[in-house]
C-alpha cells in the first residue's frame, strides 16, 4: 500500500496531494508516473501504483485537479466532467504538476533517475507530452481521449511510446485511430494496439461495463517492460 504526500507547485498556488507507492528492499528502481482520469485518483489509480511498486518500481500519481474540484470523485459524479473542462486549458496546466511530481521523484533515495509516464482517458496525452518537453523516457497512453489535439506532439519524437484503445472506444473514432496507426508504421518510437470488441475504461476495475482484464493485463506488462528497459 502507498501513501499521499504533499508536493509544493512550482507554478504557486499551494500544495497538491500525490499518491506514492514504493517498493521494498533498498536498492534504486525507475518510476512511473501516472496521469490519472477525470475520476481522479481513485481506488483504480492506487491499485495501479500499488502493483508497479510490488513488481519492484516507484509509482506515482498526482492529483491533476487539485486547482479546480480536488480528490478522487465517484463514478458519474458529474463534477468529475466540470472539473475538466476546458480540457486543453486543464492539460497544459496540469504539465506543471507532472514536471514537479517527476522532481520529486527524482529525490527519493529508491529512484535511479530514470522514468515514464502513463495517462488513463484525461491523462493520456501526458504519455506523449512527458517524453517529448518533460523529461520522461518513455510513455503508455490507455484509452486516451484527445489524441487529435497531440498528432503534433509526435513529430520528431526518438522517446518510445506505446498507446493503447479498444475498437469500441467512443472517444478514440475509427479516423483518429488509422491516423495513428498510419504514423505507428512509419514512426518506430510509437506502437499503437487496437484491441476488439474493448470500450473506453477498459484499465478501470470499478467499471465493469468497459473494464476488460486481457487488455488491462497487456497494457500493465508493455509498462512493465519499459520500466525494466530503464533500470
Amino acid at each position: 500500500m502507498g501513501s499521499h504526500v504533499k508536493i509544493k507547485s512550482s507554478s504557486g498556488g499551494g500544495e497538491f496531494d500525490c499518491y506514492l507507492a514504493l517498493p521494498a528492499g533498498g536498492g534504486k528502481a525507475p518510476a512511473v508516473v501516472m496521469a490519472s482520469a477525470v475520476h481522479g485518483v481513485d481506488a483504480d489509480i492506487q491499485g495501479i501504483a500499488d502493483a508497479f511498486a510490488a513488481a519492484g518500481y516507484i509509482a506515482a500519481a498526482p492529483d491533476l485537479f487539485w486547482r479546480t474540484v480536488p480528490g478522487p470523485l465517484p463514478r458519474g459524479d458529474e463534477r468529475s466532467a466540470q472539473r475538466s473542462q476546458p480540457r486543453l486549458p486543464v492539460i497544459k496546466s496540469g504539465e506543471t504538476d507532472i514536471a514537479d511530481t517527476l522532481a520529486m521523484v527524482r529525490k527519493l533515495a529508491q529512484h535511479n533517475g530514470r522514468a515514464a509516464t502513463m495517462g488513463f482517458c484525461f491523462g493520456g496525452p501526458y504519455a506523449v507530452i512527458g517524453p517529448k518537453r518533460l523529461g520522461f523516457d518513455a510513455g503508455i497512453g490507455c484509452h486516451s481521449t484527445q489524441m487529435g489535439d497531440f498528432e503534433h506532439e509526435f513529430d520528431g519524437l526518438t522517446k518510445p511510446v506505446c498507446l493503447v484503445w479498444g475498437d469500441a472506444d467512443h472517444a478514440a473514432p475509427p479516423e483518429l485511430r488509422e491516423r495513428y496507426l498510419a504514423r505507428a508504421a512509419r514512426q518506430p518510437s510509437l506502437a499503437v494496439h487496437i484491441f476488439p470488441g474493448v470500450e473506453h475504461g477498459y484499465m478501470m476495475r470499478s467499471n465493469p461495463k468497459a473494464w476488460s482484464e486481457a487488455t488491462y493485463t497487456f497494457s500493465m506488462e508493455k509498462m512493465l517492460d519499459i520500466l525494466k528497459s530503464l533500470r
